[in-house]
């Protein structure tokens, strides 16, 4: 789950790490209001996930109410790489002389969580890492005895940050803790500023939380479905499913993680373009496979459907009834589908599909090249 700004900064700030005074808008005039309450300076934030806000457009700062205005019309609503903007985040704009990156995360090569810090804070620090790795201090961290305060301060003075070192070391110690004690699989501020009276705020927070975990944490469960960008997320949070958006235009469902990403793959392979990651797990019944289906249409990218079944746990006649069941609820069908079923009862699943509404091939590799030649015939 990945907690959006705002949110991660309320939780920020309730361990005391100092983050700017801010409100959050969803619409033009909520806020200049909250713009004037706060004071000029402000920036206004598109809240969605997605990195590089600020030089697609969706940061803006604003020195009086005419430009508040101005950059809250031209954030919100705005499709910011693929996302909708609904809401805004209004906040004190920070003069700043220095910029810092603070992170964990896991190190799963080394099987330790990891603390990074690093003095070229403000851009995307996979940049930083691919263009000079030397730039980002690391400390490994038993996780037996947790992030010792020895070791943060030792990653923060290495990464020449001076005056503010032991304040930036404060900091990335709550973050451990709040990284340890929320299983949370990232979390960040990029940047975290640093004023000219040397003190250091949050100007961004970064929060993602392991889904399987989200059951000992009810208060970051409880903003799941605000943190969802777009509807897809929301059916997503919804159906219990792992849904993985890309780029391509090739919706693929399938039971199992490998069996997915093989699927992915040979997609790939033969040319095309995969939508996304569906996984439905093993023993999915119809209802599931039905929600899977309307996910899948329910992405705009998605042109073609391949449906890849193989039955162990899951039953190959249960997930044609399925695929029947929500196909024949609809007046069209919006998108071809094809079907592979091989495993536990498939036999009886190909028989059970209604032919008329999908394509049945016996193969992945046959029922993957006419999906693929599916979408590449709509594409023309």
């Amino acid at each position: 789950m990945k907690l959006h700004e705002h949110q991660a900064k309320g939780v920020f700030a309730d361990t005391g790490i100092p983050t700017p005074s801010s409100q959050l808008a969803s619409s033009v005039e909520e806020a200049v209001d909250a713009a004037d309450a706060i004071g000029y300076p402000v920036a206004i934030k598109a809240q969605v996930h997605v990195g590089g806000r600020g030089k697609a457009g969706g940061i803006k700062l604003a020195e009086n109410e005419d430009e508040a205005r101005s950059a809250a019309s031209d954030i919100l609503g705005m499709d910011l790489k693929g996302l909708h903007v609904e809401d805004v985040l209004v906040e004190e704009a920070v003069d700043f002389t220095d910029e810092i990156y603070v992170g964990v995360t896991m190190d799963r090569g080394a099987g330790k969580p990891v603390v990074m810090v690093s003095a070229r804070g403000g851009v995307d620090i996979e940049e930083v890492a691919a263009e000079d790795p030397d730039a980002i201090v690391r400390e490994h961290v038993d996780p037996a005895f947790g992030l010792h305060p020895y070791q943060a301060r030792r990653v923060a003075f290495e990464a020449g940050l001076g005056a503010v070192a032991t304040d930036v070391a404060r900091v990335l110690s709550t973050l451990y803790e709040l990284w340890e004690d929320n299983d949370a699989t990232e979390v960040e501020i990029n940047p975290l500023m640093v004023t000219a009276d040397e003190d250091v705020v949050a100007a961004d927070a970064v929060m993602n939380v392991d889904d399987d975990a989200l059951f000992r944490h009810p208060e970051i469960a409880e903003m799941e479905s605000e943190a969802a960008d777009d509807d897809l997320e929301q059916k997503a949070n919804e159906y219990d499913f792992d849904y993985v958006r890309l780029d391509g235009n090739v919706g693929i469902i399938g039971n199992g993680a490998g069996l997915v990403m093989t699927t992915l793959d040979i997609v790939d392979y033969y040319g095309g373009a995969p939508a996304n990651f569906l996984d439905i797990g093993g023993g999915a019944k119809a209802e599931r496979v039905t929600n899977a289906l309307d996910m899948v249409f329910s992405d705009e990218n998605v042109e073609s459907v391949v449906f890849n079944i193989f039955g162990g746990i899951t039953r190959g006649d249960e997930v044609a009834a399925g695929i029947n069941e929500a196909l024949e609820q609809l007046d069209e069908i919006p998108k071809p589908v094809t079907v592979r079923l091989a495993g536990t009862n498939a036999e009886e699943g190909q028989e059970i599909l209604n032919t008329d509404l999908v394509s049945v091939e016996e193969t992945l590799e046959a029922a993957v090249q006419h999906a693929v030649e599916n979408a590449q015939e709509a594409d023309r």
